[in-house]
Formats: structure tokens, C-alpha cells, sequence
């Protein structure tokens, strides 16, 4: 049996910008196309005219071109297939084409029926049709049909669903499913205006562009036994079916575009950066071999495997994306991640005279996400104002009464003192506790308080002081003391 070359598609509706659930698709289906040298396919669904959003496509090719899913064939590079954007393969009148050939061979009919839109809407949005037809055209004789065609009578075509029996068919994940013919409806395929809903022109895309495997969610496992009846009607092979369980935003609710959650876009915008959430997603309902959890996509490419797939719904962790994002940073070089943070520490640090390169130093291993710089920059300015009370630490058994006595004489050293490097500072005020006959602890607290009046900060007292220099570091440790009066 001759084995075909692997030809796997990414789909997309242009409606707006890419949800992760999508991502995790076009993901998978590159993940499949190369792991066996085969082809990946990006093609533009957009037969619903309606639901466009402008931009939308340019935001698909943008987002694919960002995360490496370097596509083989698509409208913007042809291909020996196209065109690839479904409106312009309407040109050929091939989706009419097909229907009518249906027709002849009694897998399909004209429906005259006046309630169909809101059935057409319902195909094209979630593959899934409102409410079961009664099939009531399928029973029209021929010289009824061809008097409504003469007369002009609006009309879709539907699928004819056998009334008896099984269809049967297999998924990579779920195995074999198998449903009565009876609970099927008759789909429509070809809507009033011409268009074809998304469920045929899907069928005769994926044939016509010699797709042998298809990846989706689990949604169109309903849809599955139909697509089935179509290829079997049309005497075509079916393709290798690969469901895939939804992104949950937590047990019971659904991660949705439609409700504002994450996208690809929103989470670059956060700071993540696209390695690590191409990473992320690509264990959102698959577990790899092994205790590794950090891939580079050649090699997710090399370890990707169907059986790695889970039936169970993904849960959307942001600690675990967090974590993924983490160690992606810490990987960075310093200068790429200063590149990177750069936008970030400019929002709160403005003073020209502090070292950007000093502050990124200081984030690297300190920071999650890129968003998270801002907000633990934001005392290098302006210094809050703060509860007297942050200088009491149980460890570094400190208190405001201690802090009243120790910032004046920690003033006096700093005051001497020229050279004000992380360094000199830090051995300068381990010397000084060790004059005073205390742990250096308790000069280092109200030290960092002072400075910050911050409970927690990217780095240590000395650190901190290094970056605002002298004369800003005297000014604040004035204030504190003046505070603690």
C-alpha cells in the first residue's frame, strides 16, 4: 500500500485575532506536517462575509510568522493547489459543482424551505446546526423541484442523511465513534447565496487540496459521521481525523475568544515572550516523553506525538505559563533580554542618569513576566510614601524604634563615603554592624525600606543605592529618619 506524503492544513476564520485554542491547532498541524518531512498548508476560510474583521488576515500571518509556523503552500505563496482563500476558490463555481454532483447521486437535494437563515448562520459559526430538519424537500417529486427552479424559488441544497443505520468513522485521540443515522440532520451545503457553509466547503477543500490528515477540536466530533457520509458519497479517501479536547479557562468555562480571553496578542502585549508561550501551548493537552518541559520548536518538532494527546480538557495555568516564561528569560543573553525589557523599564524609570543595563541585570532572574518590571521599578522615580511600619522584619529583628536608632548613624558612614559601587557599600556597611556589634541584617532592612518603601525589591539595600547614586540615597534615608520622628 503506497503511503501518501503527510499534507496537513491551518484554516483559519479571519474574525479577529488568534485565540490560543487556535494557535494550538496551527501548532499541532506543523508539528505533524514536519515531523514526517511533510507539507503544511495555510488556508483562509472566509465564506462567512459576515463575521470578518478587518486586518484579521494580516494578524494570521503575522502571528504564524512570529512563532516559526513558516507555512509550505498558502495565498501569499501559492502553491500547487490554490488558490487558498476559499472566496476565490468560489470562482471556479467547484463548491456548486460538487453539490449538484451530490445531487445526482441522491446524497443531496434542493430545500425551498423559508426558514433557513438562522440554520445557515448557526453551520457557518459553530459547524453545528440550531435544530434538526424534517427533511420534508427530500420527498418533493422531480417535476416539483424543476418547477420551483424554473420559477425562481430561493432555494439551499442539503445533505441527504440515510434514515437507517450507522456511520462509523475514527479519531487519533477518541477512537471509534460510531452514531445512528437518525440523530444526524440534513445540513445544509450550499446556502441561498450561493456560498457553502463551512462544513462542505471544508470536505471539498480538504479533498480537492490532498489533506490526509485533519486536526481541529473536539467540537466537530459531532460533525464527523456527516463529513464521513460526504466522502463516501464522493467515493474520495478520508482523512486521518485528530480532535483535540478545548482549553478550559478553568473546570467549568471554556477559554473563548468570543469572551475576551487570552490570545496570542494579548499575551505578547503582557510580556511573554513568543518562544515560551509557543511552549506552553504546545503541552496545553499533550505530555510529552520524559521530564522535559523546555522546547525549542525543532525540537517539539523531533518529540511531538499523537499519543501524547490527552481526551481530557486542558486547564489554562498561568503559574505554569509563568514558570515556562521564567526560565525562557533566564535563558536570554543580558543583552537580548535589555532589548526585551527596555520598553518595560522605560515606563517607570525615566531619570536619564540610572544605568538601563544596571536595572535589566537586576530584573533578569527576578521576573516572570516582562509586565512585571514596571511595577517593581516604579521607587527608582519617585520613592512611595510608606507605613513606618515596613521597617519591623521578625528575622532581621528590626522594628521603627531600632530603625530610629541605626538609619542616623548608617547616614553618617554613607556620607563619608566615595565610592558607592554595590561593593564598597556593602562591605562599608557589613564593617559598620560589625562595629556596632550587630548582624548586618539589621542595617541592611531599614537601609532597603529607606531607599524603596517597598516591602520587596529587585535586589538588595546596597544594590538599590548603587543605582540612585549618593546624593539621592542620602535624600531618602533623610526622609526616613525624619518619618521615624
Amino acid at each position: 500500500m503506497e503511503t501518501k506524503t503527510v499534507r496537513t492544513r491551518f484554516a483559519p476564520s479571519p474574525t479577529g485575532y488568534m485565540h490560543v485554542g487556535n494557535l494550538r491547532t496551527a501548532l499541532y498541524a506543523y508539528l505533524i506536517a514536519k515531523k514526517d518531512n511533510g507539507t503544511f498548508m495555510l488556508r483562509i476560510e472566509d465564506t462567512d462575509q459576515e463575521r470578518q474583521v478587518e486586518g484579521a488576515v494580516d494578524i494570521i500571518y503575522n502571528t504564524l510568522k512570529e512563532t516559526g509556523l513558516i507555512w509550505d503552500e498558502g495565498p501569499d505563496i501559492g502553491g500547487p493547489v490554490g488558490p487558498y482563500v476559499q472566496s476565490e476558490r468560489m470562482a471556479s463555481g467547484m463548491y456548486k459543482k460538487y453539490a449538484l454532483e451530490l445531487i445526482e447521486k441522491g446524497a443531496a437535494y434542493y430545500c425551498f424551505c423559508d426558514k433557513v437563515s438562522d440554520e445557515e448562520k448557526e453551520e457557518v459559526a459553530e459547524g453545528v446546526s440550531i435544530s434538526k430538519y424534517d427533511g420534508r424537500c427530500s420527498r418533493l417529486s422531480k417535476e416539483e423541484i424543476e418547477a420551483k427552479l424554473a420559477a425562481g424559488v430561493p432555494y439551499v441544497i442539503r445533505q441527504k442523511i440515510p434514515t437507517e443505520g450507522k456511520t462509523t468513522f475514527h479519531d487519533e485521540i477518541f477512537g471509534d465513534i460510531t452514531v445512528d443515522n437518525s440523530e444526524l440532520d440534513d445540513q445544509i451545503l450550499i446556502k441561498r447565496d450561493g456560498m457553502p457553509t463551512y462544513n462542505f466547503a471544508n470536505v471539498v477543500d480538504d479533498h480537492t487540496m490532498g489533506i490526509t490528515h485533519v486536526i481541529r477540536g473536539n467540537e466537530y466530533l459531532s460533525s464527523a459521521p456527516k463529513y464521513n457520509l460526504l466522502y463516501e458519497a464522493f467515493g474520495w479517501d478520508v482523512p486521518v481525523y485528530i480532535h483535540c479536547s478545548p482549553v478550559m479557562k478553568d473546570a467549568s468555562h471554556k477559554l473563548s475568544k468570543r469572551n475576551g480571553d487570552a490570545s496570542y496578542q494579548d499575551l505578547v502585549a503582557k510580556g511573554y515572550l513568543k518562544e515560551a508561550v509557543m511552549n506552553y501551548i504546545a503541552l496545553l493537552g499533550w505530555a510529552p516523553k520524559g521530564e522535559q518541559e523546555i522546547y525549542s520548536l525543532q525540537e517539539l518538532t523531533q518529540a511531538f506525538s499523537l499519543d501524547g494527546i490527552s481526551k481530557s480538557p486542558a486547564i489554562f495555568d498561568n503559574a505554569k505559563l509563568n514558570y515556562i516564561n521564567s526560565e525562557y528569560i533566564k535563558a536570554l543573553s543580558p543583552e537580548e533580554f535589555h532589548e526585551k525589557a527596555l520598553p518595560w523599564i522605560k515606563q517607570a524609570v525615566k531619570r536619564e542618569d540610572v544605568d538601563t543595563r544596571v536595572l535589566a541585570d537586576l530584573m533578569q532572574k527576578r521576573c516572570q513576566v516582562l509586565c512585571e518590571i514596571p511595577e517593581q521599578l516604579d521607587f527608582i522615580d519617585t520613592l512611595p510614601d510608606y507605613d513606618v511600619e515596613l521597617h519591623s522584619h521578625k528575622k532581621m529583628k528590626t522594628s521603627p524604634e531600632t530603625a530610629k536608632a541605626d538609619l542616623p548613624v548608617l547616614l553618617e558612614m554613607l556620607e563619608q563615603l566615595d565610592d558607592f559601587s554595590n561593593d564598597s557599600l556593602y562591605a562599608a556597611v557589613v564593617a559598620l554592624s560589625e562595629k556596632m556589634e550587630i548582624k548586618s541584617g539589621r542595617l541592611l532592612w531599614p537601609f532597603r525600606v529607606a531607599v524603596s518603601g517597598k516591602p520587596a525589591t529587585p535586589g538588595g539595600a546596597t544594590e538599590l543605592a548603587s543605582i540612585l547614586g549618593k546624593e539621592e540615597t542620602l535624600r531618602r534615608i533623610r526622609d526616613g529618619i525624619s518619618r521615624l520622628a
